[in-house]
């Protein structure tokens, strides 16, 4: 493996992110602490140690990542944000950076960000047949507000592009606003915020609407003003594209309502919700059928698991048992019976509830489907 001492900085560090690319991460840690420095990949949403260089590299080592972005190499005592690029296989790969000062020195936190992820259509995400059909009719809807929910990492951003890709055609106007754009897409119009001008979601938004938009695609929702702008977006015959983290589906109506949205409103514009969440694969070449525990065998009969499978661990999936990721979706449309409980704010239980009569599957029920079928562990089903 690589190592520091034996290389100038430059050659380092373009070596570490090269590699971070081939690993297939997501993103790369560089931590100061008081006695060493260490380097951390995220792959397939696990952190694992990957290098620990001389901690009085450390300085060095975060200055080259700081220039390559164009940051303030004075600045230490501030966090900075910004964006680099490397070129890796003939690939140019477009990395955020996020800097924090703390108390040993300075934390770097590259998100990796893959415009190939980005290109990946939505018949590519593993959505199933059912879902993936409502989902692209809401699509097709002149105007409303279709949002996708999880936490950080779960894929939301890959599939609001996926659905943007299906949309983007010629008679089609897609503004996007983003902080930041994650993925640079030929025939959008995108926006990057920046709070430090006074660029916010809500300048952009506001002057979205008077630029003849077909399609919106806000990257986020995070606050009251932004989620009500989306809706009088909505409301005006624009199609709003979005996200929100919930835990699921159900939960973004009463998110919605929490953001001072009227009931009535959330009802007469939210199309659908596509929940989602990303579980590991099991290693193919190590797979093999595995004897429950009498604690495994109760959360099986719950959920109605027949059999569950692991990874043993071999060297194609470095001893882990698990190799890449794949997606579990749960789509809520916005039935008459749904408007309706929203209009009369029904709590989320009874929500959850009508969703299911009107045909929701949980994202429970849809990772189980996966555990019985030895796509993925009960040890990841049990993470959702």
């Amino acid at each position: 493996m690589l190592n520091a001492e034996d290389l100038p900085i430059v050659r380092f560090v373009d070596h570490v992110l090269e590699h971070a690319v081939r690993q297939g991460a997501s993103d790369v840690h560089f931590e100061t602490f008081l006695d060493h420095f260490s380097i951390r990949f995220r792959v397939d949403g696990i952190l694992s140690e990957q290098l620990t260089p001389n901690v009085h590299l450390s300085e060095a080592i975060i200055a080259r990542l700081k220039t390559l972005a164009n940051l303030d190499l004075a600045e230490k005592r501030l966090p900075q944000d910004g964006h680099l690029e490397c070129v890796t296989h003939g690939r140019t790969i477009d990395f955020r950076i996020s800097v924090l000062p703390t108390q040993y020195g300075e934390s770097v936190v590259l998100r990796v960000l893959d415009s190939g992820i980005g290109q990946r259509s939505l018949a590519q995400m593993g959505i199933t047949p059912a879902i993936l059909a409502s989902f692209r009719q809401a699509l097709t809807s002149g105007s409303g507000m279709i949002l996708t929910t999880g936490p950080t990492g779960s894929g939301k951003t890959t599939t609001l592009y996926g659905a943007l890709r299906e949309l983007n055609q010629e008679d089609t106007k897609i503004v996007t606003v983003e902080d930041p754009v994650e993925y640079e897409t030929e025939g959008l119009v995108q926006v990057n915020i920046d709070d430090d001008i006074g660029l916010t979601f809500e300048h952009v938004l506001r002057a979205f609407l008077r630029h003849d938009p077909d399609k919106i695609l806000i990257g986020e929702l995070r606050d009251t003003v932004t989620a009500k702008i989306a809706v009088q977006a909505a409301l005006t015959g624009h199609l709003v594209l979005s996200s929100l983290h919930t835990n699921d589906a159900p939960g973004a109506i009463t998110r919605l309502i929490d953001m001072s949205v009227e009931p009535y409103l959330v009802a007469d514009t939210l199309r659908g919700v596509l929940a989602q969440r990303l579980l590991r694969k099991i290693c193919p070449h190590c797979k093999e059928a595995i004897a429950p525990t009498a604690e495994m065998r109760a959360v099986m009969e719950a959920h109605q698991i027949e059999r569950t499978y692991r990874g043993r661990g071999c060297d194609r999936c470095d001893g882990s048992g698990y190799c890449g990721r794949f997606g579990v979706y749960e789509w809520l449309s916005m039935t008459y019976p749904l408007r309706e409980a929203t209009r009369q704010l029904r709590p989320l239980e009874e929500l959850r509830a009508i969703a299911r009569t009107e045909g929701l599957i949980p994202l429970k029920n849809a990772a189980a489907q996966h555990v019985n079928a030895g796509t993925t562990t009960l040890d990841e089903f049990q993470k959702l």
